[in-house]
C-alpha cells in the first residue's frame, strides 16, 4: 500500500464552471509531485479542531504543510507590517494543530515556503515580515505568483544535504522569511543570510524549505518524505 501523505490547503474565493464561491483548494503541483513518487494524497482543509487533527494525523503516514499567504503575526507576538497579507486564522490554526500533532506522533513532515515558516512559528520562533525593507539583498520574489532563482548552501551532515547535496539553485517566491527558528535548527541559507532550511534535530524527518520544489522537476525532497513515511 502506498504511504498516505496529508497536505494542508487553502480556503479562498474561487471561480469554476457555474460557481463563484468560497472553496477549499490547492495547486495541483503538490499533488502531482507526491503522486509521482508513489504517495496517496489526502487534502486537509482549514478549520480542523484539535480532535479532528488527532484523527487526521492518526490515519496518515506523512504531512506536507504547503505554501501560501502570510502567517498572522499575532501568532508570534508582532504587529502586522504594511506588506503582510490579511490573516487566514482558520488555516493558521489548522496547520499549527496538525504540525504539533504530527510531532507528538513522530509523523514525518515537510514544510514548503509558508510551511517552513509555520514550522518555525509552531516551534516558538518568529518571522521577518518583509525581507526587502529589512535589508536582505537578494531578490526572493519578483512579484506575487512568480519565482526567482538563487543559490542556497546546506550544512554538512544535515538531512537536507543528505538528500540534495551541499548546495543548489532554488526557486523562491516569498517576501517573508524566518527570523528566529525557535527550537528548530537552521541548516541552509541563501547568500544574503536568508534562512532556506530548517530541521528538527530531535526528529527522524522534520524538514522545512523556503523554496518551491513542487514547481520543479526535482522530486528528491518528496521522495525522501515518502521513504521516511513508508
Amino acid at each position: 500500500m502506498p504511504p498516505v501523505i496529508a497536505v494542508s490547503c487553502y480556503g479562498e474565493p474561487a471561480q469554476w464552471g457555474a460557481w463563484n464561491t468560497d472553496a477549499v483548494l490547492l495547486h495541483r503541483a503538490y499533488v502531482s509531485a507526491l503522486q509521482e513518487v508513489g504517495a496517496a494524497v489526502l487534502l486537509v482543509p482549514p478549520g480542523a479542531t484539535a480532535a479532528a487533527a488527532q484523527s487526521i494525523v492518526g490515519r496518515v503516514d506523512g504531512l506536507v504543510i504547503a505554501g501560501g499567504p502570510d502567517i498572522d503575526p499575532d501568532l508570534y507576538g508582532a504587529p502586522a507590517h504594511a506588506t503582510t497579507d490579511r490573516p487566514r486564522a482558520d488555516r493558521d490554526q489548522t496547520e499549527l494543530l496538525i504540525y504539533r500533532t504530527a510531532r507528538e506522533r513522530q509523523v514525518p513532515v515537510l514544510g514548503i515556503c509558508r510551511g517552513m515558516q509555520m514550522l518555525a512559528v509552531a516551534s516558538g520562533g518568529s518571522l521577518v515580515q518583509d525581507l526587502p525593507s529589512a535589508g536582505y539583498g537578494l531578490v526572493h520574489r519578483d512579484a506575487p505568483g512568480t519565482f526567482h532563482d538563487h543559490g542556497a548552501t546546506f550544512s554538512e551532515s544535515s538531512l537536507v544535504a543528505q538528500i540534495l547535496g551541499s548546495e543548489m539553485v532554488v526557486n523562491s517566491s516569498h517576501h517573508q522569511g524566518v527570523d528566529d527558528p525557535g527550537s528548530l535548527t537552521v541548516t541552509g541559507r541563501a547568500n544574503d543570510g536568508t534562512i532556506e532550511v530548517l530541521e528538527d534535530p530531535e526528529a527522524a524527518f522534520v524538514l522545512g524549505v523556503q523554496w518551491h520544489p513542487e514547481m520543479t522537476d526535482d522530486r528528491r525532497l518528496f521522495a525522501a518524505l515518502v521513504a521516511a513515511a513508508g
